[in-house]
């Protein structure tokens, strides 16, 4: 019910494979080992971040680009031209990059995937495309029209696509422009079935996709920033663009990064899941914020079920860097918290160094293999059925908020799991009571914990009630086995 996502940056990806195997290496041929590695996670979907054939505008303007430069820097400490191409969200035409081996190689890996029971996820931008992009010059009205009048006052926001023309460039309202992009123009509904015609192109070649910045194509946010130049939008885009696609493929999988507390809105038209950016800010804030987590985490389950929870992604630092020692005990939280649960590359061996999208080429870094052996457990751990299928309720601790410990039971009919959190730099005495617990015997239960192999010297159970030992930053789930709960009481029900 609730699948497993990794994240592959796939230029870096290839690129890397090519350095250790001593040769070019590309879609077809990715060696087994990586197959062997995505099925011992259990991974559902492989997310190919970046397949689309890539910009000479973009990269020309990333090779340029003095902020930019500053990141590249930061990441490599030099940088050779070679090492940076175009943004992969930046896409002229939703054609597979010639240079990772075309379309008939992604077909070769997704048969590959699906030989082993894991499907592909792909990107889709809805919100712009590249300055040259397979649209121009024969189609402006796909885009946002800018007058010269407007351009006077604003020169950085738009594109002179033709002498004396110009296009806006794709844009957040509360951010500088992507400078090398076009904003497309939903006013235009022609533009939506150029855009449902990408969308269902893109189909074709995999399972699933991953919507960019879905939220700036709703209708009212469309409106709020476009409509003054380029009309309004009259009929949301993703509900008929959503159902064009189920339609013919009835299982495939719509995922949208969403912000602004949009998810609900996105869910009711008709993505299965949503970034649950909320979720990430309170449990990476330093110091976590545990009462707003708590709140949060206590929604409605018709919303809960179809988020997207992470730690990290292409566009947020990396978890073990911005959470340090809460890394492990967030991770035991994200894996085993209801919905759609996404990882991102090298997030398993703890790296630290955020690559900038437009880089080609990765700092190398040290692994941490305790972190990589814990996020195995968890994998296994996130297959159990109370993990896939049961609903979640809050425990009732003997601590406050303030002493960021915080825990939750997730259960479905008979089986049933209890997590407690510590994300304090102290150590604390934890207990909680449940119906559940009544006369539940010490082997009557399966424990895994972020720091101990051994945690049932730290538990003690009295009646209905378990006292847990928790060290600084520890985070410790205890399961139930369905066998282990024939007799016990059914006050739970």
């Amino acid at each position: 019910m609730f699948p497993l996502v990794f994240e592959i940056n796939t230029r870096v990806w290839l690129q890397n494979l090519s350095l250790k195997h001593h040769k070019n290496i590309t879609l077809s041929s990715v060696p087994d080992e990586e197959f062997l590695l995505f099925s011992e996670c259990g991974f559902d979907y492989i997310w190919l971040m970046g397949v689309w054939v890539p910009s000479k505008y973009s990269r020309a303007i990333a090779t340029g680009h003095p902020g930019l430069r500053t990141t590249f820097l930061q990441h490599l400490g030099s940088v050779d031209p070679d090492d940076i191409a175009s943004s992969p969200y930046s896409i002229p035409s939703y054609t597979v990059n010639p240079a990772l081996g075309g379309e008939t190689e992604l077909q070769a890996f997704r048969e590959r995937l699906k030989s082993i029971g894991i499907r592909l996820m792909l990107d889709f931008v809805p919100n712009h495309l590249a300055l040259d992009n397979e649209w121009l010059p024969d189609h402006p009205e796909y885009f946002i029209p800018v007058s010269c009048d407007e351009q006077c006052h604003d020169p950085e926001s738009c594109f002179e696509y033709a002498e004396g023309k110009y296009l806006a460039y794709g844009k957040d309202p509360y951010f500088p422009p992507w400078t090398d992009t076009l904003q497309l123009n939903y006013a235009n509904p022609e533009t939506h079935g150029m855009m449902t015609d990408n969308l269902l192109k893109i189909s074709r070649q995999c399972d699933a996709v991953r919507c960019d910045v879905a939220m700036l194509v709703l209708k009212n946010i469309f409106n709020t920033t476009w409509s003054n130049l380029g009309g309004p939008m009259t009929e949301e885009f993703w509900s008929k663009a959503i159902k064009s696609v189920k339609t013919i493929y009835p299982d495939f999988l719509f995922l949208a990064e969403s912000y602004w507390n949009k998810e609900w809105d996105l869910q009711q038209l008709g993505f299965d899941y949503t970034y649950d950016k909320p979720f990430y800010d309170y449990i990476t804030h330093v110091p976590a914020n545990i009462e707003k987590l708590m709140g949060h985490m206590q929604a409605q389950w018709q919303y809960q079920k179809h988020l997207c929870r992470f730690l990290e992604n292409h566009d947020e630092p990396r978890a073990a860097a911005r959470m340090g020692l809460n890394n492990n005990a967030a991770a035991l939280v994200m894996l085993t918290s209801p919905g759609m649960h996404l990882v991102h590359q090298h997030q398993m061996e703890g790296y630290k160094k955020k690559i900038p999208v437009q880089l080609i080429h990765q700092a190398a870094e040290k692994e941490n293999p305790e972190l990589a052996a814990l996020y195995r457990k968890l994998f296994a751990l996130q297959k159990h059925i109370v993990f896939q299928e049961g609903h979640i309720e809050w425990l009732h601790l003997n601590a406050s908020s303030f002493s960021h410990c915080f825990g939750y039971h997730r259960f479905t009919e008979n089986d049933h799991a209890f997590v407690v959190a510590n994300f304090s730099v102290t150590g604390i005495d934890i207990a909680f009571s449940h119906p559940i617990l009544l006369n539940l015997g010490y082997n009557d239960i399966s424990l895994l914990s972020t720091i101990e192999s051994d945690k049932k010297t730290g538990i003690h159970l009295a009646a209905d009630t378990m006292h847990i030992l928790l060290a600084p930053h520890e985070g410790v789930v205890i399961t139930c086995k369905k066998h282990d709960l024939v007799n016990l009481t059914h006050a739970d029900r």
